[in-house]
Order: C-alpha cells, then sequence, then structure tokens
C-alpha cells in the first residue's frame, strides 16, 4: 500500500525506518521529513500543521493509510480530516487528541473515571492559581495546559519556584497560548516509565516498556527537554505492573473516551510514576514518545504496518505483535545550548562510521541534507540507537557509536540507562 507519514524528526525516522522493512509498504512518503528519512521515504515539502495541503497530497498519490508522527497536527484535526474524504488514518481524532491537547481535559477525565493520579487544580486565573499554590505548599507541579512541545512542565521545589512558573506562564506566556490555563499538581515521587497501548476505539494492545531522560544534563539535572534518551525494556514495569496498568489506567480511560462520544484509535501514551509497586498517571500523550518511538522500532519483530493498520480498521482483535528479547536503547545528540538557544546549520561528519557498528542505526531529527552535507537543523538532532543483550551492552555499542560522530557543536548525556544498570549492579 502506499503510505504516508506525518512529521520529521526521530519518531518519524523509527517509524519510517520500520514501515520500509513491511512487505506490506509498496510506496512511502513522510512530510516533511528530513535527511535520515530522505533515505528510506520520499520527503515531501508539505508542514506536519498543513492539513488541507496534506489531505491534497494524500488524494493526489493514492495514499491508503497515513500515519500520524506529532501531538499538534492531531490537536488540529489532520485526522478527521484525511476520514472525511475516505483515506484511513492511524491517529486520534482532534476531540479524542484533547487528551493531550488540554492536560485540564485529562486530568477531569482522570477524575471522572477514578484513574489514579496525582490530586490537582485547574485555573485560568493568576490568583486563583498562586492562592492554591500557598495553601499546598511545595514542593509542587506547574504544568501548562495546552501543547507545550514537551517542555510546559515545572517541578517547583518551593512556592516561591512555583509562583514564578506560574508568572512566566500566564503573565509573560512564556509557553504562548499553552499557558493561558495552568494544572497545578501534587508532587509525585518515584520512578518514571513510558506504557504504550495501540487502540483500535474498543480494543488496546500493550506494547513493550520504556524508560524517557527527561533532564539534559547527567545525573537527570538541569532543565526538562522533549527527551534525551530512553531505553527499553525497563525493569520497573513488571509483567504483573503492566496487567494493572492495563486494567486500572488504559482500559478505563478508553472506555471512559468512548463514554464521552470521543472514542480513542491510535497510540496511546501514558507517562507513569511508579512507587512501591504501584502506578499513577502523570500525563496522557496521543502519540508515540520521542525518543522512546525509536527504541521500541529497534525491537519489533513483527510487522509495524499491519499493526497500525488494524488500529485504523478496528481490528485490533486480529494482531499479535512480537518483540526481539534484546534490549535497546536510543542516545540523543542535541545542538549545544538546547533546551534553550541554540544555532542551527554546523556540520555533522562520520556518520557512517557510526552506523557500522554492529547494531547500531543512527536515527536522524533535526537534519537536513545539503551539498552533499549532513546540517544539524534543530534543537535534538540525532538518535543513536543500539540494540544489546541487556541494557548494559545496548549502552556500550550507543556510546561507542556517539564517539564516532564527529560534531562539536553538538552534546549529549553519557548516563542513559543508568536506573536499569544500577538496578542489574
Amino acid at each position: 500500500m502506499n503510505i504516508l507519514v506525518v512529521g520529521g524528526g526521530g519518531r518519524e525516522h523509527a517509524l519510517c525506518w520500520a514501515i520500509n522493512k513491511s512487505p506490506k509498504c509498496s510506496k512511502l512518503f513522510c512530510a516533511p521529513g528530513n535527511a535520515g528519512i530522505a533515505e528510506v521515504a520520499d520527503c515531501v515539502n508539505i508542514s506536519g500543521e498543513d492539513v488541507a495541503g496534506l489531505v491534497n497530497f494524500a488524494k493526489e498519490h493514492a495514499i491508503e493509510l497515513v500515519i500520524v508522527g506529532p501531538e499538534a497536527p492531531l490537536v488540529l484535526g489532520l485526522v478527521d480530516a484525511l476520514e472525511a474524504e475516505g483515506i484511513k488514518a492511524f491517529g486520534p481524532s482532534a476531540a479524542a487528541a484533547e487528551l493531550e491537547g488540554s492536560k485540564a481535559f485529562m486530568k477531569d477525565l482522570f477524575a471522572k473515571y477514578n484513574i489514579p493520579t496525582a490530586a490537582y487544580g485547574r485555573f485560568t486565573d493568576y490568583d486563583q492559581a498562586v492562592a492554591y499554590v500557598q495553601e499546598q505548599g511545595a514542593p509542587i507541579v506547574v504544568k501548562a495546559s495546552g501543547l507545550a512541545a514537551g517542555k510546559g512542565v515545572i517541578l517547583a521545589a518551593s512556592e516561591a519556584e512555583a509562583v514564578d512558573a506560574l508568572d512566566q506562564m500566564m503573565n509573560n506566556k512564556s509557553f504562548g497560548d499553552a499557558g493561558e490555563e495552568v494544572v497545578i499538581e501534587e508532587f509525585l515521587d518515584g520512578e518514571e516509565a513510558s506504557f504504550f497501548a495501540l487502540v483500535d476505539g474498543k480494543t488496546a494492545l500493550p506494547l513493550i516498556s520504556a524508560q524517557d531522560h527527561k533532564a539534559a544534563y547527567d545525573g537527570d539535572k538541569g532543565p526538562n527537554t522533549g527527551g534525551m534518551g530512553a531505553y527499553s525494556p525497563a525493569p520497573v514495569v513488571t509483567d504483573a505492573l503492566a496487567q494493572e496498568i492495563m486494567a486500572t489506567i488504559i482500559q478505563p480511560t478508553i472506555d471512559g473516551m468512548a463514554a464521552e462520544g470521543c472514542p480513542y484509535k491510535g497510540v496511546l501514551f501514558a507517562g507513569l510514576m511508579i512507587k512501591d509497586g504501584k502506578a499513577k498517571t502523570l500525563e496522557f500523550n496521543v502519540r508515540f514518545g520521542d525518543p522512546e518511538c525509536q527504541v521500541l522500532m529497534a525491537r519489533l519483530s513483527s510487522d509495524i504496518v499491519e499493526a497500525l493498520d488494524a488500529a485504523a480498521m478496528g481490528k485490533l482483535d486480529e494482531i499479535e505483535m512480537t518483540w526481539l528479547d534484546d534490549a535497546a536503547m536510543v542516545v540523543v545528540m542535541a545542538a549545544e545550548g538546547y533546551p534553550g538557544s541554540y544555532e542551527k546549520g554546523s556540520e555533522i561528519k562520520n556518520l557512517s562510521a557510526a552506523n557500522a557498528v554492529d547494531g547500531v542505526t543512527v536515527l536522524h531529527a533535526g537534519t537536513k541534507a545539503e551539498d552533499g552535507k549532513i546540517l544539524a537543523s534543530g534543537g535534538r538532532v540525532l538518535g543513536v540507537t543500539a540494540l544489546g543483550r541487556d541494557v548494559a551492552e545496548a549502552q556500550a555499542k550507543a556510546y561507542q557509536a556517539v564517539d564516532c560522530i564527529d560534531w562539536p557543536q553538538g552534546f549529549c548525556r553519557r548516563d542513559i540507562g543508568w536506573r536499569a544498570i544500577n538496578r542489574n549492579a
């Protein structure tokens, strides 16, 4: 079938890389793509947020399945627009995408359907939000309710820090319109994990576990980012806990969304906090995580197109997905200065040497090809992805490949996977 992937980051390169291996895929396009994706798909210069342009392209090129990578096109209603033209799409409707588009909507759904999560308040009035912080005390978590590219969450250690976060979000518009409404939550401690399930409106098919590393620097220090690396499996998610997550978090959400009149289709990504063997939901995302998608696709041994097509058609009950026993790790290489300001246009060399390391695939995120060179064009630029017998071996291979890459303007964390490795030490 003719397939279009929407997006241009590391997640989309991972998806295109997996889709390209499927016998079901006859022609693969990606809009807008990047320099790495161009090696496995035809890249099309259409923005992921150009809904009309994407629909027209899909019609003109007889696209039979559209796979939407990022959250913004989903919230804008790309899936609705495609389905209105009879084009099959993997991803939720705009109404169902509110699970990520509005943290306030998400938290209210948790409360209504008894899904375990942190206690919270939601506010559009700055003074009322400040009063709530002063009433609750610190540490406390302040979140922009709208889409903020994974960065609209402030873990405030003091009341003053929380009030400053509210001022930045609500008064100074540091996250634009996303901060017009805020969610303030109790601080949950424990170990974070990422849990994914494919959903077709009624059936949920759990995927394997992963763990992301949000902080910019080693030791989980520095500002939050879109993700500096990930690994799978995450040992904190035992088989018993995975079953409990499906029963107490994923299935009640699917049932709740159907009851609210916006049945959920696509991938449901639960960000969890786990303590004493119990999981609480930090947030939902309505798309594959980035960089978690990279390690999921590395470990997947069955056909990704078959699974995503079944989810789009409401036939997930006919599908079984299989996974490699190997562990996978991705180390993100980012432009110096990320997640703050950074320069674009620096050249990246020796990628072929990194790709030659056994079990390694270098996935591109913020790259472009120009005059035969690969140039950095974003904040998170590369995802060096490795398979190994366990997390420690995958880590060793990933950093061996990182050290092959000649890019003085880039940096990475050197401790991705530390929790899993310490657990087995």
